[in-house]
């Protein structure tokens, strides 16, 4: 996840780097950061679920590793 904090907008915004192959728009937002980080888990567990009764192939995640 990549959080990214707007003051104009008062919101902290999530990407989700490891659906952006999969998804039109792998983001969502929340008024905190924990807000945000809960409604990114939602959603990734909401896109498993769909994949996983529509029998598509999920990809193992991968690890940024920052040097």
């Amino acid at each position: 996840m990549i959080v990214q904090w707007f003051d104009e907008d008062q919101l902290s915004l999530i990407t989700i780097p490891e659906l952006v192959e999969f998804v039109i728009m792998p983001c969502t937002h929340g008024r905190t950061r924990a807000e945000s980080i809960r409604n990114s888990e939602e959603v990734i567990e909401m896109y498993l679920e769909a994949w996983q009764v529509e029998g598509e192939f999920i990809a193992k995640p991968t690890t940024l590793q920052i040097v």
